[in-house]
């Protein structure tokens, strides 16, 4: 059974109780089980992970090339800021599928610019955590 990789960035602990009006009401662990739920559906497996520590992403991404068969990252800030992410995410040549909760073109103009997008297979944003589960449904035709 092929894994995917679910990385989260910083602050996406804090989802349920940050910004609901932004990120709704559902938990980290609320949009772990629906992965793992819809992994099962699929014949996937899914390690979902979360990190507040860029380089602890980094080191889980140079790890990924030997157990998954993808990654599905909402790098949060990271996104707009980490070139580090950006070339483990080239080095572990996975296919990657971005996700964001928010739509981050209708936010500020700093978070219109993603060091992911362009190395990315797809991106998903502004559907909420359903992103994940389309970007998890997207994998069986990518790998």
């Amino acid at each position: 059974m092929k894994k995917i990789l679910i990385l989260n960035g910083p602050n996406l602990n804090m989802l349920g109780k940050r910004e609901p009006g932004i990120y709704g009401s559902k938990t980290l662990d609320n949009i772990k089980s629906e992965c793992e739920v819809l992994a099962k559906e699929l014949n996937l497996q899914v390690d979902f992970r979360q990190s507040n520590e860029e380089g602890t992403i980094v080191g889980w991404i140079q790890e990924s090339a030997q157990e998954f068969a993808g990654i599905i990252i909402n790098a949060g800030a990271y996104t707009h800021t980490s070139i580090a992410i950006r070339d483990a995410l080239l080095s572990a040549n996975l296919p990657v599928i971005e996700v964001h909760i928010s739509n981050i073109f209708k936010r500020e103009d700093f978070r219109h610019h993603s060091f992911i997008s362009d190395i990315a297979v797809g991106m998903i944003c502004g559907l909420g955590t359903e992103g994940y589960c389309l970007a998890l449904r997207a994998f069986p035709g990518i790998i």
